[in-house]
């Protein structure tokens, strides 16, 4: 979300007939391979669009996801300028219909599961009325820049130029109808429903389920008085024995600014964008309606009341040796390398990293040994994990479990990705994130857990390592 620090002039409504007017076009449909473009979005735009698609059908430009667009992107030094005949799509996930989002608007990859977005960034007011959420958009991309539009900031960013700066500056309101086409279709965009905020989902609009303001920030406005810019509001969720925690940003220019915090428990809605700088990921509001906590605030649980069902904190480890511990499984999907034993200031953990290695991909699994599930209640998952050198988001950490697992066919066994708190990008190197607690308690029978990392020992961007340590399972009789 960018922060305005010019002074935003009063938002002037359009007529209610073109209020109208948006509404009667936004309607949901079924995406097909169907390019016939009905002329109720205007017949310039209608000639535009059907040029682009034509273009595409012919072979003339190709159209890419935006994650392909994303690895164009060269040096975080500089934006990059497109200079093939590119196109990419997607789906309007923000609005600045409230003013908490300002000349600029997030697209992602689908209305629905989403898995990767963008920002446009454009020299354009009032962009809801023309790019409503859920707006079906094409971006013709040649001669347009990628990169970030606050030096540093992490967000992938379309632009029309740039500055002396290297940052991405906003496509003028010449550009707009050059680059920018948007559809008749207007699609319902389903929350992606997350357990924390990523760096991978920036751009997408998400929900937190079972989250709630602090005490502190109970009974406070959405923004501060003594705010200028921006205020940023904490938002708790229980992870057991203690709080996971999420940062929301609001925009001093927003409608909603001066409504007041609920005080119950619920769910929130809104997009994953950054701070100015860069240095946290916070969500942005499209509307406070998306605000729903008239529930009850969670209450955290008792340790006392629990017992450690299995526990491994590594520190038997032989450092730089192949993971060999009783009952975990060590296992290379994709080439040679596996998880390794590592002992760093008399702290052992386990690491798998591809730096160096000499295959293109690079799948490894560590799993856990069995743990029954029936033999006492209420059990929770905790572990830590920390990262190092990582530069793309393709460069994954991902949780499964599995009750069907023999202890030897992996890929044979049925494993259900777990949501966890897991270290991304915006976390420092070697820091170990808590992972929270994770309820394990719909499951029966002999369960076990799975860590999978992907990246590559050939590009230098997927070389990333993490580090996994205090893993433990627990229960109660």
């Amino acid at each position: 979300m960018n922060i305005n620090f010019e002074i935003m002039k009063k938002i002037k409504f359009r007529t209610f007939a073109a209020v109208i007017i948006t509404c009667l076009v936004t309607v949901a449909c079924v995406q097909d391979d169907d390019f016939t473009i009905p002329s109720s979005i205007g017949n310039e735009e209608n000639e535009n669009l059907t040029n682009l698609l034509s273009r595409i059908e012919a072979g003339e430009v190709q159209l890419i996801t935006i994650d392909q667009l994303k690895a164009q992107f060269i040096s975080d030094d500089e934006a990059t300028e497109i200079t093939s005949e590119i196109a990419v799509k997607g789906y309007v996930s923000s609005s600045d219909a409230t003013g908490n989002f300002y000349k600029e608007f997030f697209i992602q990859d689908a209305a629905e599961d989403a898995t990767s977005a963008i920002k446009i960034s454009l020299n354009q007011v009032d962009s809801y009325n023309q790019f409503n959420m859920g707006r079906e958009v094409y971006i013709y991309l040649k001669d347009l820049y990628l990169g970030e539009a606050n030096g540093g900031d992490g967000v992938y960013t379309i632009g029309g130029a740039m500055n002396s700066d290297g940052e991405v500056e906003a496509l003028t309101a010449n550009e707009v109808p050059m680059y920018l086409f948007r559809s008749e279709n207007s699609y319902t965009i389903v929350p992606k429903v997350v357990s924390a905020l990523s760096s991978n989902d920036v751009g997408i609009f998400v929900t937190l389920n079972d989250v709630e303001f602090t005490t502190s920030g109970v009974g406070q406005p959405y923004v501060s008085p003594t705010d200028d810019y921006d205020t940023q509001r904490t938002i708790q969720r229980c992870t057991g024995f203690n709080y996971s925690t999420f940062l929301m940003e609001t925009s001093a220019f927003a409608s909603f600014k001066n409504e007041i915090l609920p005080s119950g428990g619920g769910s929130i809605s809104g997009v994953v964008s950054k701070d100015y700088y860069g240095d946290n990921l916070v969500l942005a509001l499209n509307t406070s309606d998306d605000v729903l906590m008239d529930g009850s605030r969670c209450e955290l649980l008792d340790i006392n009341d629990f017992t450690e069902i299995i526990s491994e904190d590594f520190q038997s480890a032989i450092h730089n040796t192949n993971l060999d511990f009783p009952g975990w499984t060590n296992f290379a999907e994709e080439g040679a390398w596996v998880w390794r034993e590592r002992v760093y200031s008399g702290n052992g953990y386990t690491e798998f990293s591809t730096y160096n290695s000499p295959d293109d991909v690079n799948i490894a699994w560590l799993i856990s040994p069995g743990v029954d599930l029936d033999a006492q209640e209420n059990e929770f998952l905790n572990f830590k994990m920390a990262q190092h050198h990582l530069q793309s988001d393709l460069n994954t950490a991902e949780v499964f479990i599995s009750t069907d697992f023999d202890g030897s066919n992996v890929l044979g066994a049925t494993w259900i990705s777990v949501s966890a708190n897991l270290p991304s990008q915006s976390n420092s190197w070697y820091q170990f994130v808590d992972s929270g607690l994770i309820d394990l308690s719909s499951y029966s029978g002999t369960l076990h857990v799975a860590f999978k990392v992907t990246g590559s020992g050939t590009d230098q961007t997927l070389d990333g390592a993490y580090q996994l340590d205090d893993f433990t399972i627990l229960g109660q009789q």
